[in-house]
């Protein structure tokens, strides 16, 4: 029983990493109908500006809150002057955001080096919370909590502001939003942003567990994709099935099966694509 709990939680763990970085590549997707390949370098670049400001200013707090803007200036860039050209090309947009991912990734590299590296703890949450018999580390249970408190801002944005009522309404018409008066452009662009300022506070909440080195974009996108397609694209609710269900099987798998951990990653997303082609939560 102590390890099928201990599993679990780091289970909710891999999940709650995964919801902060899906959750802002399902919110791209669901104004812009963007597939963003490049998310996952949004994830790599907060890791990497936080870990700069973390070192000179030994404050994770005034890193994670550098990174999560400098990404976030990015991502409205990359929108605001390439994407929003190629508006109703996806095909055209999917291959944009594969050559951003490739220039970020090649960026860092030259930037901060081939060195891995991990950022600190933040204070009083370096040691380990115990109930009995199980002992877990209090910076992953942190983890689970910020993620679920992003999950809540998210969702009274989107059905309680008026902000959200906007992104609604851009959702389901933006010819007759613009009409209205929305901003469509702006909206999509500050929407853009909002999603890589969430992969990059992903990569700041994961710098202290599983570090930063090259390559590790691509290593988290499939995981993401995995994530969104279970959930359906687009859905917020989605994302967070979708990470539930990712993280605690692969979680399992990896520990259960390890030479099958691919198959029991990819196999809940045959299933679910079988059943329902649109994802758990996905509108056709």
């Amino acid at each position: 029983m102590t390890y099928l709990i201990t599993q679990t939680l780091n289970g909710l763990f891999s999940a709650a990493l995964l919801f902060l970085i899906a959750s802002g590549l399902t919110l791209a997707f669901g104004v812009m109908r963007i597939v963003n390949i490049a998310h996952g370098s949004f994830y790599m670049l907060g890791a990497y500006v936080a870990y700069t400001v973390t070192a000179r200013t030994q404050s994770l707090l005034a890193g994670a809150v550098a990174a999560m803007a400098g990404v976030a200036l990015v991502g409205f860039a990359v929108e605001r002057f390439f994407l929003r050209r190629l508006a109703a090309q996806p095909l055209a947009q999917m291959m944009m955001t594969m050559g951003f991912a490739l220039v970020f990734r090649d960026a860092a590299l030259m930037i901060w080096g081939g060195d891995p590296f991990t950022l600190p703890y933040p204070p009083g949450l370096a040691g380990s919370f115990a109930a009995g018999d199980v002992v877990f580390p209090l910076y992953r249970l942190f983890v689970v909590l910020v993620a679920a408190a992003v999950g809540v801002a998210l969702w009274a944005v989107n059905e309680k502001t008026l902000l959200g009522a906007k992104l609604r309404a851009a959702v389901d018409d933006p010819e007759m939003a613009g009409g209205t008066g929305i901003n469509v452009g702006l909206l999509s662009g500050l929407v853009f942003a909002a999603g890589a300022a969430l992969a990059a506070f992903g990569g700041v909440m994961g710098g202290p567990i599983l570090g930063g080195y090259p390559g590790m974009d691509f290593d988290l996108l499939p995981l993401a994709f995995v994530v969104v397609i279970i959930g359906g694209m687009g859905s917020l609710k989605g994302a967070l099935a979708g990470s539930i269900v990712v993280g605690l099987v692969d979680n399992f798998g990896k520990a259960l099966v390890p030479e099958l951990s691919y198959f029991t990653l990819f196999a809940p997303m045959v299933i679910v694509l079988a059943i329902k082609p649109t994802g758990l939560y996905g509108r056709a």
